[in-house]
């Protein structure tokens, strides 16, 4: 009996450091190729509907959405305002599948082009590129686009001053864009377009904003002036505002970070956010998972070329240019594309890198029927990749 209990007290002695021992770190994978959709010059920005992927961007002064199928076949092409120059800049699919798109655009209508012979020499065909700024472009646009029929509706209201919309989104309750300019425009499923709220001045940039069941959103960006009676920290600040569904700015909560450039780039419903931050010389990517109250779970800081975008509140995709502690094999000799997946509680378990040859990443997106997407670009040309 006295022998049996010394082999149970040495096996155990013998498993424990086993039982204790540290995970493995994962092993970089890479990312597989879907298909490319098309010119970095026009993109920006895409939407998918079943297996159909909708991208949208500007063609010299002109907005545009054409659908392409996994191969990269075009299925269809659509000139959003044939009557003036304007710019697409953000989408999102509502629950019926209708596809909403927001930008730009001039209510003063382009004038008739003069008769061939009074027509200036042109031997290079060359087509000016329309600036988005142009204060032509000083109307708010919202397009609504059926997938299946390609049936077109547009809506617009005139402001004060162009604004840069950067973000979209919807839910039963309406749309919400936000952009430049401290801008916050709603509207309802019909069209109907509300009066703008604006948070700050041209100070303050939303790019990202998250709708919430009770009416209320929540919108990330960056400023460097006060807010909320909340004064700036840094040289720019990384900011997140709540606002009331009647449009009362409820909260605001800024970066901590004296002598840095920050900006929240993403966030999603989960409110896991990426964002940038650049201290001198230094740029890092920054991916931190707040509560429902603006409570930092868990945060990371990365080494990179700075744009950061997430999804869930499991991915964030980002161009790394350090080692990663957390990652058995990613040391790469220049900024590379990676895609990282985190647990419950922010472990990092999954990693999966883009091809050296792209030299950007353009956005994360989650299909139903194709899963995650990471869109990245080359020199030349939009990529979408998959997980293996």
């Amino acid at each position: 009996m006295r022998r049996l209990l010394s082999l149970v007290v040495i096996s155990s002695l013998l498993l424990t450091p086993f039982a204790n021992a540290a995970p493995k770190k994962p092993v970089v994978k890479s990312l597989k190729l879907l298909t490319t959709v098309g010119s970095i010059d026009e993109f920006a920005g895409l939407v998918v509907s079943g297996k159909t992927i909708i991208v949208y961007g500007n063609k010299a002064d002109k907005s545009f959405a054409k659908a392409l199928d996994l191969t990269g076949k075009e299925l269809w092409n659509i000139e959003l305002d044939k009557a003036s120059p304007s710019v697409a800049t953000a989408a999102a699919i509502d629950s019926s599948g209708v596809i909403w798109l927001a930008g730009s655009t001039s209510l003063a209508r382009a004038t008739p082009a003069p008769s061939p012979t009074a027509s200036a020499l042109n031997p290079d065909k060359i087509t000016p590129v329309a600036d988005i700024f142009s204060a032509d472009l000083d109307a708010f646009s919202l397009w609504s686009l059926n997938p299946t029929t390609q049936s077109l509706a547009q809506y617009t209201l005139q402001l004060s001053s162009p604004v840069l919309i950067n973000a979209l989104a919807v839910d039963k309750n309406g749309i919400t864009a936000v952009g430049s300019s401290g801008t916050i425009i709603s509207a309802d499923l019909a069209g109907a377009i509300a009066k703008p709220i604006v948070v700050g001045t041209e100070a303050t940039v939303f790019e990202s904003v998250v709708k919430h069941a009770d009416g209320s959103i929540t919108v990330v960006g960056s400023s460097s002036e006060t807010l909320g009676g909340k004064k700036l920290v840094g040289k720019v600040d990384g900011v997140i505002i709540k606002v009331s569904k009647v449009g009362k700015v409820l909260s605001v909560v800024r970066s901590s970070a004296p002598k840095s450039s920050r900006n929240w780039l993403s966030a999603t419903n989960p409110l896991l956010l990426g964002g940038e931050i650049i201290t001198g010389p230094k740029v890092e990517s920054a991916v931190t998972k707040f509560s429902s109250t603006y409570v930092p779970s868990w945060t990371y800081k990365f080494a990179s070329s700075g744009r950061t975008f997430t999804s869930g509140s499991t991915y964030a995709l980002f161009r790394s240019k350090g080692a990663i502690t957390q990652l058995a094999n990613w040391i790469p000799k220049s900024a590379q594309g990676l895609l990282l997946t985190f647990d419950a509680k922010g472990v990092i378990i999954a990693g999966y890198s883009a091809p050296i040859e792209q030299k950007d990443v353009l956005g994360l997106y989650v299909s139903k029927d194709l899963g995650l997407l990471c869109i990245t670009s080359s020199a030349d040309t939009v990529s979408i990749f998959t997980l293996n």
